[in-house]
């Protein structure tokens, strides 16, 4: 599994941060999924995130870990990706948010995460960078 995946979804929810304009917007996410060995995100098209995204694709994704003494940040660019192939794997993942949308509505969108990096860091231990 992709190891960027496999820490958020370990992570369980995790805040993304954009740019609206000069002003940092962050909300809460869930819904990360493996496709063809990479990263994606999802959101729907109505959105302030999409319409950030368009402008602006860079993100900040952070997330505490279970055990309250570590985090996750990562930071990348976010790549529409429009495939109804795509749309149908996030549906299905367990946290995909199937019962908000349909793939191929017209309302759904995916994100391939590019020009990631990832670190792990803890009160306890050094920096952990994730590939």
């Amino acid at each position: 599994m992709n190891k960027i995946v496999e820490e958020l979804k370990k992570v369980g929810v995790f805040y993304v941060a954009t740019i609206d304009g000069e002003t940092p917007r962050v909300r809460p996410f869930s819904s990360v999924t493996e496709f063809e060995g990479n990263a994606y995100l999802c959101s729907g098209n109505f959105k302030p995130f999409y319409k950030q995204i368009a402008v602006n694709p860079r993100v900040e994704l952070c997330g505490m870990y279970k055990d309250g003494t570590s985090w996750l940040r990562v930071t990348a660019k976010l790549e529409e990706d429009d495939r109804v192939e795509v749309q149908e794997a996030i549906l299905a993942d367990p946290t995909g948010p199937k019962g908000l949308y349909t793939a191929g509505d017209g309302r759904f969108v995916t994100f391939r995460l590019t020009e990631i990096r990832a670190v792990k860091s803890s009160f306890f231990a050094p920096p952990e960078e994730i590939r």
